[in-house]
């Protein structure tokens, strides 16, 4: 492969991705190109899929049909563990912290199997300046707000290409949610790239380069968010006609 062919190739890729939760179909052939450095939202109201396309990408379930690959790379059998160590760091929905450990061991957590990096727990606690202070005390004591920090801070000490957020805003106050995006462009100037989750439209429209809407497991549009209308992305939010491209 040319030089020139490598840096188009996307870093994350998902091709006509099927998954079943028992006999129900959550997601029906989905595909997605996420390139490096970029933020990739998907969309949807709730029960549409996103989260299960989430972690059926993270490993933590397994596809009927379709191919992930990360960087070229078929990693479609390949589990959880070692997904991460290739680069594949998930924020769950919900945050799934370890409630009777401290701050500090949440964080440790993440960095079993890390890739190697420049993120450890000094550059976190440089991230979320409260933390340091706080490292000792349990997680079940933080707010809402801050154990997010920490779920994101454990997702990061594993050294990820591609960050998994799912569902950052979900039960968070708007002011805790600005504070938790406006990490991002730290993020992505390290060189990070960001595949998020969310069902805030209009959060993941200001932030993202490109989106993709699902609908009970399915595409109903993607692309530049500026390539829409409001109408449009609503439409394909909520199943209604009229969810092509703006003209």
């Amino acid at each position: 492969m040319t030089a020139e062919a490598a840096r188009a190739r996307p870093l994350l890729e998902v091709r006509d991705l099927t998954v079943f939760h028992g006999q129900l179909r959550a997601v029906a052939g989905v595909s997605l190109r996420v390139s490096a450095g970029e933020v990739y939202a998907i969309i949807g109201a709730n029960g549409a899929g996103k989260s299960t396309l989430l972690r059926t990408i993270a490993g933590l379930h397994t596809q009927a049909e379709g191919a992930i690959l990360l960087d070229g790379v078929d990693v479609s059998r390949v589990a959880p563990e070692r997904r991460l160590a290739a680069g594949l760091s998930l924020v769950p929905e919900g945050r799934r912290l370890f409630s009777s450990l401290t701050l500090e061991e949440n964080l440790l957590v993440g960095s079993y199997h890390a890739r190697p990096g420049s993120w450890d727990l000094e550059r976190v606690y440089g991230l979320f300046a409260w933390m340091r202070e706080r490292r000792r005390q349990r997680t079940a004591q933080l707010s809402g707000g801050e154990q997010q920090a920490v779920a994101i801070g454990r997702a990061l000490v594993a050294n990820p290409r591609v960050l998994l957020l799912d569902e950052l805003s979900l039960g968070l106050a708007p002011v805790v949610v600005r504070q938790i995006y406006g990490l991002l462009p730290d993020l992505l100037a390290g060189g990070m790239t960001v595949l998020l989750v969310e069902q805030d439209v209009s959060q993941a429209v200001r932030v993202a380069s490109r989106i993709q809407c699902l609908l009970e497991g399915r595409t109903t549009l993607e692309g530049p968010p500026d390539g829409f209308t409001p109408e449009q992305i609503e439409a394909a939010y909520f199943g209604l006609a009229g969810t092509g491209p703006r003209p």
